[in-house]
């Protein structure tokens, strides 16, 4: 009997309170307004996580209240991955100080995957992979970022997009589809647009530390992609975007949403947005946009839901489900 893949429950957190355009831009002496800001981004908030607050913190958060919905004792999880760009260390990775936290001992394997912002759909991708081949059974997949230890402040053309925070599901086996049908793709000819081109060596930063974007690029580059790999993965299980119940594609920016369901022919109200109240958390966007719109009950069970993201690399990818 075939091995399917199903989401048993999800989970988010934020750190402290919501960072408004208006003191962002007071505590940095930004050129910029709440209006430029919102016209161009549709964000309105974000949140910062505090000193000496990490991913893998985040991650127990998120991780904690996906458990917590999935009815799952964090023993019952045998593998382990989470998305980031931003982890704790150089290593050990995010993952395995989040199996430290949440107390598991039982051996699982736990690792980082780097795909920057569409490092979630990757991580759902292989761990869909694990639980099919029989070997896994009870998967926690965590997207989790602190993307404001790398921001330049003094950037708006940056600055202003990114924010903190972590989503979590747990994925687990079953008799019946859940995840109905994935992809996930790279081109690395394309990382200049997107990147910190900076590293760590002999005790010092080399290069730039901080993020750096050509922002038309990245959403010419983006909206295409977007629209490929939906069309791929509907193709894939046989279905159309008409079958779709919600779309939940990466929190970039809201004109890169809206651009996004528009090719798809996805009307605007089922598209999930949520980067208003978060920006972009990088990989953590999607599984938080996805838990907020569970709990608020916009999201039911039995729904089609198309997850898609992309980011640096240039990575993208998107994945297919029955929740």
């Amino acid at each position: 009997m075939k091995i399917h893949t199903r989401v048993g429950g999800t989970g988010s957190y934020l750190p402290g309170d919501p960072v408004s355009n208006a003191s962002l831009i007071a505590a940095h002496g930004l050129d910029s307004s709440d209006e430029w800001i919102v016209e161009r981004t549709g964000i309105r908030s974000r949140h910062l996580a505090a000193p000496g607050v990490t991913s893998s913190d985040l991650a127990l958060e998120a991780s904690r209240r996906a458990l917590d919905a999935a009815g799952r004792k964090p023993e019952e999880v045998d593998l382990i991955i989470v998305a980031t760009s931003t982890p704790d260390y150089v290593f050990p990775s995010a993952a395995a100080l989040l199996q430290s936290k949440l107390g598991i001992t039982n051996g699982a394997p736990a690792f980082d995957v780097q795909a920057v912002c569409s490092g979630f759909v990757y991580a759902l991708t292989i761990a869909e992979k694990f639980i099919g081949s029989g070997s896994h059974k009870c998967a926690l997949v965590v997207g989790a970022e602190v993307f404001s230890r790398i921001l330049d402040w003094k950037d708006r053309g940056t600055c202003v997009l990114f924010g903190d925070g972590a989503g979590a599901v747990v994925l687990e086996a079953s008799d019946q589809p859940g995840l109905l049908a994935s992809a996930f793709h790279a081109d690395g000819s394309h990382h200049g647009i997107l990147s910190v081109p900076g590293q760590l060596c002999g005790g010092v930063v080399t290069g730039d530390p901080f993020l750096r974007m050509d922002g038309q690029a990245v959403f010419k580059f983006a909206v295409k992609v977007l629209a490929d790999v939906a069309h791929e993965v509907l193709a894939a299980a046989d279905m159309t975007a008409g079958q779709v119940d919600w779309l939940i594609p990466h929190q970039a920016n809201v004109r890169i949403l809206q651009a996004t369901a528009k090719r798809l022919h996805v009307p605007p109200e089922r598209c999930i947005v949520t980067v208003d109240r978060h920006g972009n958390t990088s990989a953590a966007s999607i599984p938080l946009a996805l838990d907020e719109s569970v709990r608020s009950g916009q999201i039911q069970r039995g729904q089609h839901l198309l997850l898609e993201g992309v980011g640096g690399g240039f990575t993208w990818g998107a994945t297919l489900l029955r929740f």
